[in-house]
């Protein structure tokens, strides 16, 4: 536990300082498109979980707005007052912000009154991952639960290529990545 925790500190450290080596006009073009490949593992997919970035973590706005024109629906995480587990619920206007509400951990969600659902496919943060599809999160477990409880075809990190690491300590609740993408690459951990 320790461990993963000094990786986290190192590897946050790592992609701040990355980070804020790219220059501000250019961080709004990174991932602002999935790959065709990304896209056409997708497809028959009719709802896709994002996450909405936070800090230094890969952009996804980008990406949401361009599943959304393109006819999929798209949802967001959500914790309810009460709660200890995370569910996610439809975001019908991805360019209404005013759709969106402080959740319990400070991050933007759908309201309460937006529809709860189960995505076919999620797309997750990262602090950092292996070629393997291994993955490094915030150390909150959520993501790793919702997963155990509701298995989806496809989990894609999206990721700096500064996060790629050679190896990470895993435990048997983990659950590895189908892919990653990074500005530069797609990394599928499946043959």
């Amino acid at each position: 536990m320790e461990d993963k925790k000094a990786l986290r500190r190192e590897m946050r450290a790592k992609r701040r300082q990355f980070v804020a080596s790219i220059p501000d006009a250019v961080r709004g073009l990174v991932l602002n498109r999935p790959p065709a490949d990304i896209v056409e593992a997708l497809r028959g997919k009719s709802v896709l979980g994002f996450y909405i970035a936070q800090g230094e973590e890969a952009p996804t706005r980008g990406w949401i707005g361009w599943f959304h024109e393109n006819g999929w629906r798209v949802a967001l995480p959500r914790f309810i007052a009460g709660q200890s587990t995370m569910e996610f619920a439809i975001w019908d206007n991805p360019f209404d912000d005013g759709q969106l509400e402080p959740g319990l951990l400070g991050i933007d969600q759908p309201a309460d009154d937006a529809a709860s659902i189960v995505p076919d496919a999620l797309i997750l943060p990262l602090v950092a991952f292996t070629p393997q599809g291994d993955r490094l999160g915030q150390g909150g477990g959520h993501y790793d639960r919702w997963l155990a409880a509701n298995p989806v075809d496809l989990a894609i990190g999206l990721g700096w290529d500064a996060q790629c690491v050679d190896s990470l300590p895993t435990e048997s609740h983990d659950r590895a990545l189908d892919a990653v993408v990074t500005p530069t690459r797609v990394y599928w951990s499946k043959s």
